[in-house]
């Protein structure tokens, strides 16, 4: 997925409020960027950081630029827009390049399913084969090593699908949680019981039900983003980690 116009290098003053990030950018000017991610964003929102936004013309948006990139040291990049995975493995879907979810002809997104009226993000059908309920989930936290982890924060909302997925799998479904890692410097994947006790264990007893659990990687530069290869996914217990 490239992005529609060529990105504007900038360093990073503040985040806040969420969605709003204060930048300069490289001829002195001050701005405020639209950040489309409302998490923690732990490790990516430092003082200084060098960024990349994308401008925009449009007479409706208040905001001029949107923040999608933190350049990482060693020529590595993350992205920060929470809803690009989403739109990423759509289009993954429709061209079969997740080998795990190939050979399903309707892709239905925002479903409708489960007790907590949730929305699944992707409903995969085809004649003869049991329907695919698909949840998709950002992943931008780096701490140690080559571990890309999640979630940076408390996520009840989070802790609520892999109920949903779980009762799917205990009734025979067929449940996938897939984690899209936003960052090029990470190789593997677990997550952070530290930061939210309750999701972790939430995750092991989804998996001990049948759900399953798949990761991808993302290639980056300020051209484009597109979701790339599979990457190991830590098999033993996380909430005891």
């Amino acid at each position: 997925m490239r992005f529609p116009s060529p990105l504007v290098p900038a360093r990073l003053i503040r985040r806040y409020k969420r969605f709003l990030a204060d930048c300069v950018l490289d001829d002195g000017q001050e701005i405020t960027a639209h950040c489309p991610n409302p998490g923690s964003m732990m490790g990516l929102r430092d003082e200084n950081a060098r960024i990349w936004l994308l401008p925009n013309d449009d007479p409706k948006k208040k905001l001029k630029y949107g923040w999608r990139l933190v350049e990482l040291p060693d020529g590595h990049f993350a992205g920060i827009d929470a809803g690009l995975p989403n739109r990423l493995v759509k289009d993954a879907l429709a061209e079969q390049q997740i080998e795990a979810l190939d050979g399903y002809g309707i892709i239905r997104p925002e479903q409708r399913y489960g007790s907590e009226k949730s929305r699944i993000d992707f409903l995969l059908s085809e004649p003869g084969r049991p329907d695919a309920y698909v949840e998709v989930k950002n992943c931008h936290l780096r701490r140690d090593a080559d571990w890309a982890e999640f979630p940076d924060c408390v996520t009840e909302r989070g802790a609520k699908h892999l109920r949903e997925l779980t009762a799917i799998a205990q009734q025979g479904g067929l449940a996938v949680m897939l984690y899209v890692v936003q960052r090029t410097d990470c190789a593997r994947f677990r997550l952070a019981p530290d930061l939210d006790p309750a999701y972790a264990q939430a995750f092991d007893i989804a998996r001990a039900a049948g759900v399953e659990i798949l990761c991808h990687g993302t290639e980056i530069t300020p051209e484009g983003i597109v979701l790339s290869g599979p990457l190991p996914v830590d098999p033993s217990p996380q909430a005891n980690r």
